[in-house]
């Protein structure tokens, strides 16, 4: 099992890993704008899916295998780059669409893709996760119970500023602007995954 400490830094570690903005929080964000929070709840589990599989694949990866293939990490963050860089494209173009247009934001098949390729994946696997939670099952079971506790309710909080944003409670910010402030920060966290895949 996990110690005091463990689980201290575990939980910090986790918090503030996910509330920095990145490619998962600014789809959920966006998802709020356009769907509203009750519409865009149901992204929360695709979420939860992709961080479960990414953290776990990275876990074990570096717990067994790191030294075999010295050169996936930095594939893996070209492959992760180029997919921001398309939603960034995409969301971009469809800033101009108002909200309350049919047109969606983002669905849960998208987000669950861009979280599974979020390198923030690789740090909670190889870094803020414990060694022991994946080598233990009842480690790596009560470890991914905390990441769950705490990532629905910030999953939640993005949601929630993107719905208010809609709604017009936060008047001095236009969506468009947001949504194309989203773009940006997509693209330019896209450049920084190819200058480190590159060094």
């Amino acid at each position: 099992m996990l110690s005091a400490t463990e689980i201290a830094l575990l939980a910090a570690g986790i918090v503030v890993v996910l509330v920095t903005p990145g490619p998962t929080n600014t789809l959920l964000a966006a998802a709020g704008l356009r769907d509203g929070l009750h519409r865009a709840l149901p992204l929360i589990a695709a979420e939860l899916s992709g961080y479960l599989i990414a953290i776990s694949v990275w876990g074990r990866f570096f717990a067994h295998a790191a030294n075999a293939w010295p050169w996936l990490p930095s594939l893996l963050r070209a492959v992760a780059a180029l997919y921001i860089a398309w939603l960034a494209v995409g969301m971009w173009r469809a800033a101009v669409v108002l909200p309350g247009s049919t047109q969606r934001a983002g669905n849960p098949r998208t987000l669950f893709v861009a979280t599974l390729l979020n390198p923030k994946g690789l740090l909670f696997g190889g870094t803020i996760f414990p060694a022991a939670a994946f080598m233990h099952w009842p480690a790596y079971l009560f470890a991914m119970l905390i990441f769950a506790c705490l990532a629905a309710p910030i999953a939640f909080a993005w949601i929630a500023f993107g719905a208010a944003l809609g709604s017009g409670r936060l008047g001095w910010l236009e969506p468009a602007k947001v949504q194309r402030g989203a773009s940006i920060v997509l693209g330019v966290f896209s450049l920084s995954l190819v200058w480190a895949a590159l060094h």
